[in-house]
């Protein structure tokens, strides 16, 4: 999620552990620790943009990190609060719950976590967009009407208590909405006679009222889109995979490293000559078949022999403006 609502979680949950003897210090401290595991992308900044990718939401969002991390930091805590009587093991626990919820929460967006590293699977619900006004600026209200309470008002945990809970009731909400609407491109992929091998269906950006669907089959993708408020069928537009543009290249090392990237939701496109593999994991930007631009497209080039990968700069301010007005008129169903 965005850093914001990393902040606010973080707060939250650190109100919710010391807040009876820290007061509004456990909140400065949750979002400092809240906002620990959205360092990889300073470390990304010193490797290559590709490996900066790949490894964000890694290592630095696993629990076995946590484990190794959350003492540390609870003996610093416990040795800043000692006099008001936080002890090692409570500072510790209070640690590890801020980092840990941190990870659970990107869990329900699409990038997903590396939760269990070492092992390479990334978990992803998909639920969620990474911002959502819904999730956050409710769980914020709860939590500022917290902070005006003295740290001994029982009103304090109890507006915490009540952000923690519809923040987390959202979030399964949007589990909820997800299954509907995953209901409803099943169905519409049978009525037209689609047989496919796997679904992923994810919200639009900043609601959860429209949502978008990649479908898997043989020899490409179909990808189509649903708002609560549409009245006509679901219509699906086709994306042919064409691996076999890089069938001599395959075995290059910044292929594999994009496949791994992709999680497998790519195809490769061709203009001129230039060969472009594109990520489908957050979909397109443009879906007109004639000048189709992807969320995240790389270009693939050869320097001293040796095949390289650059992502196209085409997310300019511009563009996401009126990617967000379509989003809008889409939103109110077709």
């Amino acid at each position: 999620m965005d850093s914001l609502s990393q902040i606010v979680l973080g707060a939250a949950v650190g109100n919710q552990v010391l807040g009876k003897k820290l007061g509004n210090k456990a909140i400065l401290y949750g979002a400092i620790i809240g906002t620990m595991p959205d360092l990889d992308v300073l470390y990304g900044k010193l490797l290559d943009p590709l490996t900066a990718t790949e490894i964000h939401r890694g290592f630095s969002h696993s629990t076995l990190l946590f484990l190794f991390l959350s003492p540390i930091l609870g003996w610093i805590v416990q040795k800043m609060e000692h006099k008001k009587g936080v002890n090692f093991r409570e500072a510790t626990l209070f640690s590890f719950l801020i980092l840990q919820t941190h990870s659970l929460l990107d869990l329900f967006t699409t990038w997903g976590t590396q939760l269990f590293w070492p092992l390479e699977t990334r978990y992803s619900l998909q639920s969620i967009f990474v911002i959502d006004p819904l999730y956050t600026l409710p769980f914020l209200v709860f939590l500022i009407l917290s902070m005006k309470k003295k740290k001994d008002d029982p009103k304090r945990l109890f507006w915490n208590r009540t952000g923690l809970i519809v923040s987390t009731s959202y979030l399964f909400f949007t589990l909820f909405v997800q299954s509907v609407v995953t209901h409803k491109f099943e169905n519409q992929l049978k009525a037209d006679n689609i047989t496919f091998q796997e679904i992923v269906v994810k919200p639009s950006p900043f609601n959860i009222i429209l949502w978008t669907t990649n479908v898997k089959v043989d020899n490409g993708y179909y990808i189509g889109d649903y708002s609560f408020f549409d009245t006509q069928p679901i219509q699906f537009q086709f994306i042919p995979t064409q691996k076999e543009l890089i069938s001599n290249i395959e075995d290059a090392a910044v292929i594999q490293q994009l496949k791994r990237i992709s999680e497998g939701w790519y195809c490769i496109t061709q203009k001129e000559n230039q060969l472009f593999f594109n990520d489908l994991r957050f979909g397109v930007m443009n879906a007109d078949k004639n000048n189709m631009q992807f969320s995240f497209s790389y270009q693939i080039t050869v320097e001293n022999g040796e095949f390289k990968a650059a992502e196209l700069p085409n997310k300019n301010r511009a563009q996401a403006k009126k990617l967000l007005g379509k989003i809008w008129v889409r939103l109110q169903g077709n």
